[in-house]
């Protein structure tokens, strides 16, 4: 999308030029904004034209029969998908009887910015109606990162070179149509007019609508209430239908005149609560946003980003475009966590339906690395969900008649909500990847009430998982089989490498958990007889090696299968999962997302440099990238092995996902993980950032396009600046007490206020790595250098 003419780029925002109807859905997701409990998808302020209408709150869902072909014990009976809530964000605009649509009389200028710093979403155009009759409109638009229920929109109306007639409708809109979608028509029909009415009410200039799901049985409350300034004389009706509330504000404006309405909208929701408290609840909201105002919210929100880029900027001097996508991806990260409390990011954050609304370990694995070191508070609540979602987690261990916990592969309530169950039920590394998280988030934090309030009953519950779901061989080996890890191409696998080491983290964790809170730990039934054999089986776990080529095996003999036939693959056949059989995907060498590759990140003290790079060049060779997770660790293990020119095109490919929509479905919302990703191939890729224990570690090295790469972290209390140039390394601790970072291997002592520099290493030139016929990376293959 950034290559459309329409699109500019600019370090601190993005800007659309012009309204492109041939992007519209896809500008609808890149101009989202969100605080990760409300969403609102970038549709224009009048509701249509449209792509896709989107009002989200986050855990808000609807339930749909799951299809299968054959019956099977153990399958989840209903899926879960968000859906659209309550549209508070329409303001319709008629002008001299004329409605504002921008696909009909002539559209003068359109121009929308999505401003980094200030997080809002700004419009600006110029309109000629059929019958000639010009005038100019401004919005501003603000989802709250500091009121969490609240949005709201700043209006404007301005006649040039004559009198006109102006009305403006504030609405609430509730079960809006939408387009027609080409997946399961039995969820698309279970998710017809998902909200029953319970309650309109209109008065003044106060809007009010509350609905309950049909299936579900999820109460949703949204309220508005506006304030309107212009000339004297200024008329003002509301009214209310089950699903409907508005407000009509009319008004003659002479040519320079303003008419000017600002609205703001209270969401909540609740599975408990009743109707009149919920009534109360958003009503109570609107007053408490009504005491700021419009300025006042504005103020507040600056103040939070200022905070934010404070502490989680990152500089680029080199590629300005790579420079634009790190800052929108991590506007994006922080606006899916900031507010989530308690509740899951989704995939696509609160961006769009893609994905049916659903978290994946997407979150613990890209997500949450990122918000650990900028905004560490939104891990916390966000693994405070998946501990409160430990008893449908253990429910569906007990099903699969395992012990502990089986967190699921894809949910929005934490039940599982996949219908396929070798990418789902089988891929029990998620729970590895849930405790991979906490670990991260202790160490970084150093929050030992977190660790023992929250931690401790998540690890003792994976780790019982591991222990019941593995077994030991008769020469005492631990084998953890039938699993499918990272890599959807290879499913139903014995001893995935992946799985395998982050269990064996998981197991060691867990052990420690339990010695340093025994007596938390009796709250739990776990002790130090049941701590030792997990330590047995994480001390003996198989982790499959091909002597011969000298690389890991991905999974059990997974280098004896045949390789697949790259040559005879067109361009136009990937994904390969929409042109092949899984049948035949399963049993070849081809690997859809980084999978051992993303082992040698995570758990690279298990691998020497030799390893890495053998396994490195041995899976580049097959791995095709039919996922947005694979790119940014691809970028990243390339960077640390020297590969800087494919690490640098891996974080092209990664940073630019959704605005050069590289996967053609950002319509349906921002790839969040890839967004994320960008971050980790920059800071974990070029800047080598690496924790050991509670001491960070980097290995610098730019690639030949960066003149100098810059970013902060937050680390155990301490804000953590790091510049690096192709010559040298610079560490300031800008806040803080002392601490010891290692710069390629030697120890750095810094103190407040007192930079470190040391050299960078030269690079030895290597040659190229072979990747798949037609899958080199995309963003980086054709761009200037």
């Amino acid at each position: 999308m950034i290559t459309h003419r329409s699109y500019a780029v600019d370090p601190w925002s993005v800007r659309e030029t012009e309204l492109s109807l041939d992007v519209l859905a896809q500008s609808e997701s890149v101009f989202a904004l969100s605080n990760g409990h409300v969403g609102w998808r970038g549709n224009l302020d009048e509701g249509e034209p449209h792509g896709l209408p989107g009002s989200y709150l986050n855990g808000v869902y609807e339930l749909h029969p799951l299809p299968y072909a054959e019956a099977g014990y153990g399958y989840p009976e209903s899926g879960q998908t968000v859906i659209n809530v309550t549209n508070g964000k329409v303001l319709r605009l008629l002008v001299d009887d004329e409605p504002f649509d921008l696909r009909y009389g002539r559209l003068l200028s359109h121009e929308r910015v999505l401003d980094l710093r200030r997080g809002v979403l700004e419009r600006t155009c110029e309109w000629c109606s059929p019958a000639g009759t010009r005038v100019k409109v401004r919005s501003t638009r603000m989802i709250s990162l500091t009121q969490r229920s609240i949005g709201a929109v700043a209006y404007e109306v301005e006649p040039v070179g004559c009198h006109v007639r102006i009305v403006v409708q504030s609405e609430l809109v509730a079960n809006e149509q939408l387009p027609e979608s080409g997946g399961d028509p039995r969820a698309a029909l279970a998710l017809q007019s998902p909200l029953e009415p319970e309650e309109n009410f209109a008065s003044g200039h106060r809007l009010r609508l509350v609905h309950r799901t049909r299936r579900s049985g999820l109460r949703v409350a949204v309220a508005a209430d506006h304030v309107v300034t212009g000339p004297q004389h200024i008329t003002t009706a509301s009214e209310s239908h089950p699903d409907l509330a508005r407000l009509t504000v009319a008004s003659v404006l002479r040519s320079g005149q303003v008419l000017r309405v600002e609205k703001l909208v209270a969401h909540g929701w609740s599975g408990t609560r009743s109707l009149p408290a919920m009534s109360d609840q958003v009503d109570a909201a609107l007053a408490a946003a009504a005491l700021d105002g419009w300025e006042g919210l504005a103020q507040e929100q600056r103040a939070c980003l200022d905070d934010f880029w404070a502490r989680a900027d990152v500089e680029v001097d080199g590629d300005e475009e790579i420079q634009q996508a790190v800052r929108f991806g991590l506007f994006h990260v922080l606006q899916a966590g900031a507010r989530a409390e308690e509740r899951a990011i989704p995939a696509k954050g609160l961006t769009g339906s893609g994905y049916d609304g659903h978290a994946f370990w997407d979150t613990e694995m890209f997500v949450l690395p990122v918000l650990t070191y900028t905004a560490p508070e939104a891990v916390a609540e966000a693994l405070r969900w998946r501990q409160n979602t430990l008893p449908a987690a253990r429910e569906r261990a007990a099903q699969l008649g395992l012990r502990g916990a089986a967190f699921p592969w894809r949910t929005i309530d934490g039940r599982e909500g996949s219908a396929y169950w070798p990418a789902g039920t089988a891929a029990f590394h998620v729970d590895a990847d849930i405790a991979h998280a906490l670990v991260r988030y202790v160490a970084a934090t150093g929050d030992e009430e977190f660790a023992r309030d929250t931690g401790l009953e998540v690890l003792v519950e994976t780790a019982r998982l591991w222990r019941s779901l593995g077994h030991h061989d008769h020469r005492g080996t631990f084998h953890i089989d039938g699993v499918t890890g990272p890599d959807e191409y290879s499913a139903i696998a014995d001893d995935n490498v992946y799985t395998n080491l982050m269990a064996r983290g998981n197991l060691l964790a867990a052990a420690e958990a339990v010695e340093r809170y025994p007596e938390e730990a009796k709250r739990f039934g776990a002790d130090d007889e049941e701590s030792a054999s997990w330590r047995d089986a994480a001390e003996a776990m198989n982790i499959p090696y091909n002597p011969e080529l000298k690389v890991h095996e991905q999974s059990e003999g997974f280098t004896r299968y045949q390789r697949w036939d790259f040559a005879r693959t067109r361009a136009d056949q990937y994904p390969l999962l929409l042109h092949f059989p899984y049948f035949d995907l399963y049993r070849k060498q081809v690997v859809k997302q980084a999978d051992l590759v993303l082992a040698l990140y995570t758990c690279g003290h298990e691998f020497d440099e030799e390893q890495i790079a053998r396994n490195f060049a041995y899976y580049e060779a097959l791995t095709v990238r039919d996922s947005s997770l694979s790119a940014c660790i691809q970028a990243v293990i390339a960077a640390q092995t020297g590969h800087l020119r494919l690490a640098y095109d891996y974080t092209a490919e990664a940073a630019l996902m959704d605005l050069e929509d590289l996967e053609h479905n950002t319509r349906d919302g921002l790839h969040i993980a890839s967004l994320a990703g960008t971050w980790l191939a920059l800071v974990a890729g070029f800047g080598g950032a690496r924790r050991s224990g509670t001491v960070l570690e980097f290995s610098p090295r730019l690639p030949e396009r960066f003149s100098r790469l810059a970013f902060r972290l937050l680390f155990r209390g301490r804000r953590l600046a790091v510049e690096i140039t192709q010559e040298q390394a610079s560490y300031t601790l800008l806040s803080g007490a002392p601490m010891t970072v290692r710069h390629h291997g030697e120890e750095a002592e810094l103190k407040p206020g007192a930079p470190v520099s040391r050299p960078v290493p030269s690079q030895p030139h290597l040659p190229p790595l072979e990747q798949p016929l037609h899958r080199r990376p995309q963003a980086g293959r054709d761009r200037k250098r």
